[in-house]
């Protein structure tokens, strides 16, 4: 099979979210997390063969799919589910607040790291909610929550921990002695764990694996809903084709009752597209790691040459979290757009002093995005 991830598909004229935000504008977009790549072919070509029946009814989970996932667990993660324990859904981010919904009260609150991808912040506080933010710290070259420090902030009114492995905005990939702590901090103060997994596939430090926190041991199991999808690994998330994989029958069955008339069923092109990613496209994921782990090193080792930025390489996603509180600007989000290049602004996080960059594209763009950066800064310190 040929790959190409250089290959340009030019997505500014298309219904593209990322690249219509700056429609008309000279601005490269490196923020919301998708990619510029083509998907597995074996996607594309299934995906036009059903197009082709001409018949988009009603549809079910195809059975193949639940088997891939059943067995995708065990062989990647060592993590042995049962196919009754899959909820499917039409995205994530609904997860996200279908957990919130089912299992904390409004005069109950949640946890969760901070800085945090913000659906798990707007989920947290969904009809007038109130959530607790745990401190993520810079330890040895990579962001780590301290959870330590969230013990004096506690009043017994927590119901859910929201985790997210690895970690976005930083990008960490967490060991097992911290997920272990995760774990018991969980159990201490009983708390069901939503554990946000999406770039489980993604990892790109060499040597590290993705461990679910719900494969941990029996109690962190039975205090779980982990939401995974294939969206982040094959490029797929304008389909949404993703699952909630819940080993308790009670926490299933009260995200259930909870999903019941307001959450969709998934799309069944998304189906189509799922079942051919997870069952023929791990090639194409080989090779795309590939391509990202020389986009991380190109985007870390340029991005901490320039004066006022640092950003540590990320372990896993195609996402960067920079640190650009020592540049002598107020807003670095609004500067990096001025200079034509537009990232995630990291007050959507909890941080506005940094951007998250998405290095998911073709290289020669992202090569183009931080040689704009290069010049702003020289004119910045001139």
């Amino acid at each position: 099979m040929t790959l190409n991830f250089d290959l340009w598909v030019d997505r500014s004229h298309s219904d593209s979210v990322k690249w219509n935000k700056y429609h008309n504008q000279d601005v490269i977009p490196l923020w919301v997390a998708d990619t510029d790549f083509t998907a597995p072919p074996q996607v594309i070509k299934e995906l036009q063969q059903r197009v082709a029946e001409g018949v988009f009814g009603y549809g079910f989970t195809p059975p193949e799919l639940t088997e891939l996932v059943v067995a995708r667990m065990a062989e990647r993660y060592d993590w042995q589910i049962q196919p009754d324990w899959i909820v499917w859904l039409p995205g994530l981010v609904c997860g996200l607040n279908v957990a919130v919904r089912a299992n904390v009260t409004p005069e109950q609150t949640s946890l969760m790291p901070l800085p945090m991808y913000p659906p798990f912040i707007q989920a947290a506080e969904s009809e007038g909610r109130q959530y607790k933010a745990i401190a993520v710290k810079q330890q040895q070259q990579r962001w780590v929550a301290d959870f330590t420090s969230a013990q004096s902030q506690l009043d017994g009114r927590e119901s859910l921990l929201m985790l997210c492995n690895p970690y976005n905005p930083g990008g960490t990939v967490y060991r097992r002695e911290e997920l272990l702590e995760q774990q018991a901090f969980a159990k201490r103060h009983n708390l069901v764990v939503c554990s946000d997994e999406i770039h489980c596939d993604l990892i790109l430090e060499p040597g590290l694996k993705h461990i679910p926190f719900a494969s941990l041991n029996e109690d962190a199991a039975q205090r779980s809903i982990t939401l995974i999808a294939p969206s982040k690994t094959f490029n797929l998330a304008g389909l949404g084709a993703s699952m909630a994989i819940i080993p308790n029958p009670q926490l299933r069955r009260k995200f259930l009752e909870t999903s019941k008339g307001i959450v969709p069923h998934v799309n069944i092109l998304a189906f189509v597209a799922a079942t051919a990613a997870y069952r023929d496209g791990d090639e194409w994921l080989s090779a795309q790691l590939d391509y990202l782990r020389d986009n991380r090193e190109l985007v870390t080792r340029r991005i901490n040459a320039m004066p006022g930025l640092n950003m540590v390489a990320p372990e896993g996603t195609y996402l960067g979290w920079i640190d650009a509180s020592a540049l002598p600007v107020t807003d670095p989000y609004r500067f990096f757009v001025d200079a034509g290049v537009g990232f995630t602004s990291g007050a959507e996080f909890g941080e506005p002093k940094f951007v998250r960059i998405n290095f998911g594209c073709q290289r020669a763009l992202l090569e183009k995005a931080l040689d704009r950066m290069d010049v702003a800064l020289r004119a910045l310190a001139d």
